[in-house]
């Protein structure tokens, strides 16, 4: 596993060794051991979740205010473009985002922070897309930052309108969220 770093310092990307021949690939997804070493983390994952999106589907800008989670995120099928917002008010990034083309074919992750909001949009025909959480889902503490933000200003790489949940359309500007400290 090697570890790339971002222009936010607390959002990691992870490139995995693969080994690949005519008969098809391994690699290790996750070594607790190994992303210690390289990220200096000890962390607990108490959630893994999976779901599937079509094209254009664009999820986020999620977080949970009490119970943050941090993400570990990868793309089974399919690409997407993953995004995390720093909200950590006393943060030298805070109100930065950084976004990373995520892909079955990369097979990179992206370490997301407790304390940041998380989004991601479909690129392909489809994506599956797995995250193990450092905490558990708790919606009552659940928040969402408008994807469209124009103070965030993040250039999604979709044609057209994306397909937006409900929640999401009604999700707050920046300026108005619930920060972390």
């Amino acid at each position: 596993m090697q570890l790339v770093n971002t222009t936010i310092p607390d959002v990691k990307i992870i490139e995995p060794r693969v080994f690949g021949d005519d008969r098809g690939f391994f690699f290790e997804s996750y070594n607790e051991r190994t992303f210690q070493k390289l990220t200096g983390l000890e962390l607990r994952f108490v959630q893994h979740n999976h779901s599937r999106s079509a094209q254009n589907v664009l999820r986020g800008l999620h977080y949970q205010i009490q119970q943050p989670q941090g993400k570990l995120v990868r793309v089974i099928s399919g690409d997407v473009f993953d995004v995390a917002v720093d909200i950590r008010k006393s943060s030298p990034s805070f109100g930065q985002w950084f976004g990373a083309l995520l892909s079955a074919d990369n097979k990179r992750q992206m370490w997301v922070p407790a304390g940041f909001a998380h989004g991601f949009c479909v690129t392909s025909e489809y994506a599956e897309f797995l995250y193990l959480t450092t905490d558990y889902w708790a919606p009552e503490h659940e928040r969402c930052i408008a994807w469209n933000d124009p103070q965030l200003g993040i250039t999604w790489p979709i044609s057209g309108e994306p397909l937006v949940s409900v929640k999401d359309q009604s999700g707050s500007l920046f300026k108005n969220a619930d920060y972390f400290p």
